[in-house]
């Protein structure tokens, strides 16, 4: 798990123990998530993939 960032990203989304899932830079349009791909198949997972695609948009 990362510890620490560096100052060009923010953290944009944790789970519930903090760990870090999502990462954003502050000035370009550049986004980084970390997820298991089997995760699409849960019942949030459409959802998931669904604002993902979104957010990409």
């Amino acid at each position: 798990a990362a510890t620490q960032i560096p100052d060009c990203l923010e953290v944009s989304a944790t789970c519930t123990d903090d760990e870090v899932m999502a990462v954003r830079h502050r000035e370009l349009l550049v986004d980084g998530v970390q997820f298991h791909p089997e995760s699409v198949l849960t019942p949030l997972g459409p959802e998931l993939a669904r604002n993902f695609v979104e957010r990409a948009a």
